[in-house]
């Protein structure tokens, strides 16, 4: 496991830096016929840009592009079938939407096509266990990186479930991903840790590791958090896939105080406004038509501050173009 360091409130990304102090939402955009909540739902670039659209404007700050289900039991697609799924939209998104866009794969050859086509970061799901050249592919592009923790493969991550302490393991085995990426010559900055709820975790496991959620932070990286809609909220709730929105945003908020930072969802509106009041609530001062408001007085805000709650998911692809200026200035 790394030494632990304290975690960046900025992610570097291919595009530059993008800001951690206000929650980010990621929003999922699957162009796959058999993912578990949407598969089908996206056919091709023109149904990518619209749903994208909308997401943005319900205030994701980055888009989640991927062409390969991860649900429990999924079949492998080829490199190649990958690439034809993802990117036609990566191109079109790129084009069309000022907003960072990150792949979601296991596989180099994906990441380098949607990385030289516009894409700033790569979310391995495999933690970079799965393909041993994609670290060096996201150094090469400086690109950011989501490590996840799974064991196996989603045919049979539900198979590998037994451990003996679970956040112990779970920390160990994402610190050796973090070995990995420093050996491929990541910057450390630019990784994000996810303790993959769901992935190679039973429904009791994925709650204990939202309820202990803040010692992540002693890995020394920001937490991305993906309970979207998932089986561990269908198990307490009884409900299906389409019915966990509110499920998933109350996940999402309970894990902002608890330390994560980025939240990848399907249903952005939704988790942008229970994030919004809860950002709002842990930190004790809220925006009220330009006006701050905290526990002691009230003042207007000062016009060199964040925007902060109402617009800070919706500034995100804004910041990052200024920031990423700004560091070469800096630099």
């Amino acid at each position: 496991m790394t030494d632990p360091v304290h975690a960046s409130m900025t992610w570097l990304t291919a595009a530059g830096p993008i800001s951690l102090e206000s929650p980010l939402v990621m929003g999922i955009l699957n162009i796959t016929p058999d993912s578990f909540s949407d598969g089908g739902r996206i056919t091709g670039p023109e149904s990518a840009l619209r749903q994208a659209q909308a997401m943005v404007e319900s205030g994701a700050g980055i888009l989640d592009v991927g062409g390969e289900s991860t649900r429990p039991g999924a079949p492998l697609v080829t490199a190649q079938e990958e690439i034809e799924r993802i990117l036609p939209v990566v191109e079109r998104l790129t084009a069309e939407l000022d907003i960072p866009i990150s792949i979601d794969t296991r596989k180099a050859a994906v990441a380098r096509e949607a990385l030289a086509n516009g894409a700033v970061v790569v979310n391995d799901v495999s933690g970079l266990s799965f393909d041993p050249a994609m670290g060096r592919v996201v150094a090469e592009f400086g690109a950011g990186l989501v490590l996840m923790h799974m064991r196996g493969t989603p045919a049979d991550m539900t198979e590998r479930t037994r451990y003996s302490d679970l956040l112990v393991e779970v920390m160990e085995e994402l610190g050796d991903a973090l070995v990995r990426a420093r050996d491929a010559g990541i910057e450390p900055r630019a990784v994000v840790v996810d303790p993959g709820i769901g992935f190679a975790k039973t429904p009791q496991q994925s709650f204990r590791l939202l309820r202990d959620l803040e010692r992540l932070q002693e890995l020394g990286h920001p937490v991305l958090v993906g309970p979207s809609r998932k089986s561990f909220l269908g198990a307490l709730l009884g409900v299906s896939s389409h019915e966990r929105v509110t499920g998933t945003a109350v996940t999402c908020a309970l894990a902002w105080e608890r330390g994560a930072r980025i939240f990848r969802v399907h249903d952005v509106q939704e988790t942008v406004q229970a994030l919004q009041v809860a950002q709002a609530v842990v930190e004790g001062r809220v925006e009220f038509g330009g006006r701050a408001e905290g526990s002691m007085s009230t003042r207007a805000r000062d016009p060199g501050e964040d925007a902060g709650v109402e617009s800070a998911s919706r500034d995100q692809a804004t910041r990052v173009r200024e920031d990423g200026r700004a560091m070469r200035e800096d630099g």
